[in-house]
């Protein structure tokens, strides 16, 4: 294989490890959140974030609508 060829597999597997990485992180801090007694919450709202959300996401921090309104302060404030 070129050289080309050989840095775009290298830096696949260098994006594919660091979302490896965070997935990971994401489940420890969802299994901790588990043991406190906390998963299922909102961590923004306090309100419960929803069994067919969870189920899509386990890792959810927020509920649907927390999240986007997130996201809709992330397109409009570049945050």
């Amino acid at each position: 294989a070129d050289r080309a060829t050989i840095e775009e597999e290298h830096a696949l597997e260098l994006r594919t490890r660091d979302r490896e990485r965070k997935l990971l992180k994401k489940v420890q801090q969802a299994i901790a959140s588990i043991d406190e007694g906390d998963y299922g919450w909102c961590e923004e709202t306090g309100e419960p974030i929803g069994i067919p959300r969870l189920l899509a996401r386990p890792t959810a921090t927020l509920s649907l609508e927390a999240q986007q309104r997130r996201e809709m302060k992330q397109k409009l404030y570049g945050d």
